[in-house]
């Protein structure tokens, strides 16, 4: 860690706010890294949905300083025989549990070293672990101890990253030259809008599209307001992803559209 650098620790879970789960997390992560600054990117994943964690990981990492240390809690199998890991890449460290969470980071980022954590050894770990709660018992002070300087290889045996879980995460596929593109609801956020997984950047920005879902049709709009209020529209979202909305509306409860569900852009109306 640079001298005069303060370390942030990015928080990304499924545990929501009401409970002390995050609170008791932070604290860990400054008893140890007290100078630490702490950003939580979200605690609202849909319970234990990897897929969901996996693509707002993956789109959110690179807006954060080189350095950054997420540490990301999605994990049906805490307890069980899954790893730990600890993955470092050309701007920042990642840990989470070895059940794809990680998937877009292995896929897309420049791995410079794996790490399954030790468990079995507290020195960079509560000497407490939980069988239920390992982003307080060894995620938080694993980053924590990376905060102030400890080198990821301290915490464990490499392993090759080839050898991790990747999950598979909602696709854009054309079977037509790009004609059309085929996917899927990803999550709905907090709005209530509908992020698909049809990739904007596919989408020649001269040609007229055509959304559809269930038996909703809307072409692609700018904004919200280009439609009247209550409208549903179709648009390109800041994931880089098309969405769906309702202006001042709520999209998933209006339109009866689910994550999971079918969706498809064309260049030809019905």
């Amino acid at each position: 860690m640079p001298a005069g650098h303060t370390p942030v620790i990015v928080l990304m879970t499924d545990f929501g706010l009401t409970d002390t789960y995050v609170g008791q997390m932070k604290g860990v992560i400054l008893s140890i890294a007290p100078s630490a600054h702490i950003i939580d990117l979200t605690h609202a994943i849909s319970p234990q949905n990897i897929a969901q964690g996996a693509f707002l990981l993956g789109k959110s990492a690179s807006f954060f300083p080189d350095g950054s240390i997420f540490v990301s809690v999605v994990d049906p199998g805490v307890g069980t025989a899954r790893r730990a890991i600890a993955v470092q890449t050309e701007r920042h460290t990642f840990l989470a549990p070895d059940n794809g969470l990680l998937t877009t980071i292995l896929q897309r980022e420049k791995i410079q070293r794996c790490i399954n954590i030790n468990i079995s050894e507290k020195r960079y770990i509560l000497t407490s672990v939980s069988s239920t709660f390992h982003g307080r018992d060894v995620f938080s002070p694993a980053a924590a101890h990376l905060a102030g300087g400890v080198p990821v290889q301290e915490l464990g045996e490499e392993i090759d990253p080839a050898g991790c879980t990747s999950i598979h995460i909602p696709d854009c596929t054309s079977n037509d030259q790009g004609q059309s593109w085929e996917g899927s609801i990803i999550f709905t956020d907090h709005f209530g809008n509908l992020v698909t997984s049809l990739e904007s950047e596919r989408l020649d920005r001269s040609m007229q599209w055509v959304v559809r879902a269930e038996e909703l049709q809307l072409p692609i709009s700018a904004t919200y307001g280009d439609v009247v209020d209550q409208q549903p529209l179709a648009y390109r979202g800041s994931f880089g992803m098309i969405e769906i909305g309702v202006r001042n509306g709520n999209a998933a409860k209006m339109l009866g559209i689910k994550d999971g569900d079918r969706v498809n852009v064309s260049t030809k109306k019905e």
